[in-house]
């Protein structure tokens, strides 16, 4: 039983319209599902990913309209790594993200979006298919490829090491970090030293990072990390895929979902984004959630237009 790799990180912004022109139009990433957060349906929750939606390619935010500024601490995800396939590619992002980026070095082109979070372009040698979305400005030789994994903060990681090695069968690697490997595809989770002060959630930070089961290993998966000692919430039924969620022990908060249904499963794929997507169990509001929803723009039709 391995979980295959990251199946979704999800962020807050305090802009949605221009969280879509920055990752759906700048990153050429898919708006792949527009619904809403299940925990608080007044706030939006968006799906940006490859074209077909596929866990391990797929980046999430709730919008919380005028959220202050977040800061990354201990227990926080703090950097979200991309896969590129080479320095060709590298050189055509330094180019296009502009002033947005931190720094360049070989292999590697650190970046931030609008509201802060940090990202890294890592050239990546792996059999793992390349998760890539279609866009117009973007050569598919040179898109992003999907995760490569996260980094987090923390003031203790050796603490973790026994609940992510023996509990979630993550594999230690250099640097001070762990693959989580499974038949299919592979993500890197690992540390750096915690900055002083507290952490700050808030627009521009990481809520949480979700690593992919199997639907059939999803219960078990549940059992294992209870019988660590972790507190693990019951099942959830998120409609596009199932989520159970807990704490490690150095403090990020992780999920575990489930590769699938999808997103297809109420949209065909052919318009994965386009209109709002609300679960069973919340159509019923969506008269009363619909018009408080900030508009977004279709990137699609944008991308299209220029």
């Amino acid at each position: 039983m391995r979980l295959e790799g990251v199946h979704h990180v999800t962020a807050i912004t305090a802009d949605a319209p221009r969280n879509v022109e920055f990752y759906a139009g700048l990153l050429g990433l898919r708006l792949v599902k527009k619904t809403v957060n299940q925990d608080d349906p007044t706030v939006y929750h968006l799906f940006y990913a490859d074209e077909q939606g596929d866990p391990g390619s797929d980046i999430t935010f709730f919008e919380y309209p005028g959220a202050r500024q977040g800061r990354a601490g201990a227990g926080m995800v703090h950097t979200v790594r991309w896969r590129i396939a080479s320095e060709d590619a590298l050189d055509f992002w330094q180019k296009r993200l502009d002033n947005h980026v931190v720094s360049r070095e070989a292999g590697r082109l650190t970046f931030v979006d609008p509201e802060g979070l940090r990202h890294e372009l890592a050239v990546a040698e792996t059999d793992d298919p390349p998760l890539i979305a279609d866009h117009p400005e973007v050569p598919a030789e040179l898109a992003l490829q999907g995760f490569d994994g996260v980094r987090a903060f923390s003031a203790d990681p050796g603490r973790s090491r026994e609940f992510l090695e023996q509990t979630l069968d993550f594999d230690p690697r250099e640097g001070g970090s762990w693959e989580a490997r499974g038949e299919k595809r592979g993500g890197l989770y690992g540390y750096d030293p915690a900055p002083e002060g507290a952490g700050i959630g808030g627009a521009g930070t990481v809520h949480h990072v979700a690593w992919a089961s199997p639907m059939e290993e999803h219960e078990a998966w549940r059992e294992r990390v209870a019988a660590a000692g972790a507190q693990v919430t019951p099942i959830i039924d998120r409609f596009y895929f199932k989520s159970v969620y807990f704490r490690e022990p150095s403090g990020v908060l992780f999920e575990i979902a489930t590769i699938g249904p999808g997103f297809a499963t109420d949209e065909s794929l052919e318009h994965l984004g386009e209109r709002l997507s609300l679960p069973p169990a919340f159509e019923h509001l969506r008269s009363q959630v619909e018009p408080i929803l900030t508009p977004l723009p279709n990137p699609r039709e944008t991308a299209a237009a220029r």
